[in-house]
């Protein structure tokens, strides 16, 4: 399933929704360029909501770990929220989660950010 996201700025949080499949098609790049928008806005927080991602790619990864450091970058930081199981075993997989704060809730990771 092709992943579909909402996004919207909150409190100089950009919040991405996203949902599906993350294969860093064609989302990829728009994701990436929803945060540098983020950025030029003042954004200082990210927060990938997780909730409804069932497969993350390499490729998905990749999108991830370049909104990352986009966002390090300038300062700033980003929060994963509510990864399912599937999604949860990646991240330790690949050791992200050592490198990406990860919240079990959205209102866990917007308190945060706060």
């Amino acid at each position: 399933m092709k992943a579909t996201f909402e996004s919207y700025i909150e409190n100089k949080t950009l919040v991405l929704k996203i949902k599906g499949d993350l294969i860093g098609d064609e989302s990829g790049p728009h994701l990436v360029g929803l945060v540098s928008d983020g950025i030029q806005e003042g954004v200082q927080t990210c927060i990938v909501d997780l909730s409804q991602v069932r497969y993350i790619s390499s490729s998905g990864i990749g999108v991830l770990i370049t909104i990352l450091t986009k966002m390090r970058n300038n300062d700033g930081e980003v929060y994963l929220s509510s990864p399912s199981e599937h999604v949860k075993k990646l991240l330790i997989i690949t050791k992200l989660n050592n490198i990406f704060n990860v919240f079990d809730s959205l209102e866990e990771a917007v308190n945060q950010s706060k």
